[in-house]
């Protein structure tokens, strides 16, 4: 990167910069002794060409579009497309949801995301006992087909793409769009979206549980393969770190935790579907948490690009550039959301969104400042999106690409997160993979570890949170509208349940649950077998008992 001379310069200035500092702390004794990341990563006093010697600019950094692709996947950054808005949505039932969709597009977004109720999340329909009193309180609850026409009325399937936050029943929530785009007469080579889809890091973080871990998987890799051959656009997996870091793990966990899951998941669809990773790893997507650390935050998602362009060339031996390319949506983190002084959560959000786009994220979640407190309102909706716009439009930071690229300080750490991330995965590989490190709770403790001295670090003052634990107001009065879920909603949603029940064709919808179960036995792909349950209007809790009684059910041993 420099030349010796340079170099040596460089020391003889550091030296005598470094004289003046011993001069300065001796007269102000009170300065901190140690400055960290938010994830307790050393931080210098400051960074020069001595930190960054031993890169190689063609090697480690390059230019946009090319490997490593530390600097973004698109030759032209955001010059030639912004990255997509999508914000966070679901709440009630699936028309109220729909509401809100158009109000979002009509309001600037780009792209469509859904959040599921909790019944829906564990694959339980709203006339379960295990569901009653959650109904549309956490996201849009969907138990048939019926009411996922509800939620994609009006929405152009071939034109707007869709991300649904959908874990253990994936697979059946996938089939609804995968049915309701036929019934639009919308080729499937034509819709484009995403199906979160990680099982992994439900078994780390989340906790939003169904089968064990390797039929999990193994469901997730028939998604792969049914993407691969029939819908082409389709992102099947979105490797999740955002739930991981909410979890309170470190920046450098959520890195690593999250790329050695996308690792894992290429390892099984090529073993067993026997795939060739340049036929999928172009759809395999990711998302990450973007925290209130700026620059490690920056770094994290620089570094995520390199490790994931090496580990696919040199670890799986792609040969198709894109499928080097790590794709990735972002949102700000929800765990630095604050009941108290909730409009500080609108600088937070902002700051968050702003590392995001520094760090080339290709999509971004803005948080609503409201969310600490419940679903978030049209209003603190809209302050979120405009967030985005200003930053897109106002601030100037995507008129160039990567501009802290050369940073002594970015560059550094960075190679300090792609380092240390290293280490947990080759850790995770000693153990077998990560299936086998979930098993053996490795994970699971990591992040333990990580929350509690987080904790105890907000709890002593060690760690600032502004309004928590300093400049806190004796009182607060705060005037947040709270958007409330009414009972009415779970009522009108079983009578609809019901409905459907009796008008549909329950010896048809019996017989197309038998062929899910008889293809789950053989282990054979779920998919068509699925997609046909859901056309016979078969509920997503039907088929999933069908997944519960083949694969069995998954109990967390409850690792601390």
């Amino acid at each position: 990167m420099f030349t010796p001379d340079l170099l040596d310069k460089s020391s003889q200035l550091r030296r005598k910069w470094e004289d003046e500092v011993k001069r300065t702390v001796e007269k102000h004794a009170d300065q901190k002794e140690s400055w960290t990341t938010l994830s307790d990563m050393d931080i210098k006093r400051l960074y020069g060409p001595e930190d960054i010697k031993d890169m190689d600019f063609a090697r480690d950094i390059g230019y946009p579009g090319q490997f490593p692709y530390l600097r973004g996947n698109q030759v032209t950054g955001y010059r030639g497309k912004y990255w997509t808005f999508r914000m966070f949505s679901g709440m009630s039932t699936a028309v109220e949801t729909n509401r809100r969709w158009h109000y979002l597009l009509q309001a600037g977004q780009t792209g469509l995301s859904t959040a599921f109720d909790f019944p829906t999340l564990m694959g339980y329909d709203t006339d379960s006992p295990r569901a009653k009193g959650e109904c549309g309180k956490c996201g849009v609850a969907i138990d048939t087909i019926d009411d996922f026409q509800d939620l994609i009325q009006g929405i152009p399937l071939d034109k707007i793409t869709t991300s649904m936050t959908i874990n253990p029943p994936a697979s059946v929530l996938w089939a609804m769009y995968i049915a309701s785009a036929e019934l639009q007469g919308v080729p499937l080579d034509k819709i484009g979206g995403t199906i979160q889809n990680d099982m992994l890091k439900e078994f780390i973080a989340q906790k939003t549980f169904m089968c064990p871990p390797d039929p999990s998987v193994k469901l997730i890799s028939d998604t792969v393969e049914f993407g691969t051959h029939h819908v082409p656009k389709w992102n099947t997996i979105s490797i999740s770190g955002y739930h991981i870091r909410e979890a309170g793990s470190t920046a450098v966990q959520e890195l690593a935790f999250t790329l050695r899951d996308g690792m894992e998941y290429i390892e099984d669809a090529t073993r067993r579907k026997g795939l060739h990773v340049d036929q999928f790893a172009q759809r395999l997507s990711f998302f990450f948490n973007a925290h209130i650390d700026f620059f490690e935050e920056i770094a994290k998602l620089r570094a995520a690009r390199r490790i994931w362009a090496r580990a696919l060339k040199e670890r799986y031996g792609a040969q198709d550039p894109r499928s080097l390319w790590m794709r990735f949506h972002t949102q700000t983190a929800g765990c630095s959301l604050t009941a108290q002084q909730p409009y500080n959560n609108v600088v937070r959000t902002a700051i968050e969104a702003l590392a995001a786009v520094l760090g080339g994220t290709q999509s971004l979640h803005t948080n609503s400042l409201d969310e600490v407190f419940c679903l978030p309102s049209d209003s603190a909706v809209q302050i979120a999106i405009r967030t985005q716009q200003i930053i897109a439009e106002e601030t100037g930071a995507a008129n160039t690409i990567d501009p802290l690229a050369g940073s002594y300080f970015v560059e550094s750490l960075t190679n300090q997160m792609e380092e240390a991330a290293w280490d947990y995965i080759h850790k995770i590989d000693d153990m077998g993979g990560m299936v086998k490190a979930i098993e053996r709770g490795f994970p699971q403790m990591e992040l333990s570890d990580a929350a509690y001295k987080f904790q105890r670090q907000i709890d002593s003052g060690e760690k600032t949170m502004v309004g928590i634990n300093k400049y806190v107001e004796a009182e607060e009065q705060v005037n947040i509208p709270i958007v409330d879920i009414d009972e009415s909603i779970e009522e009108e949603q079983l009578r609809r349940l019901a409905a459907v029940k009796r008008s549909r064709d329950s010896r048809y919808v019996a017989e197309c649950l038998n062929d899910v179960l008889t293809v789950c036995k053989k282990g054979d792909n779920v998919m068509p077998t699925v997609i046909a349950a859901v056309k016979a209007h078969a509920t997503v809790q039907e088929v999933c008992d069908v997944y519960r009684e083949v694969y069995g059910e998954y109990r967390d041993p409850g690792i601390y």
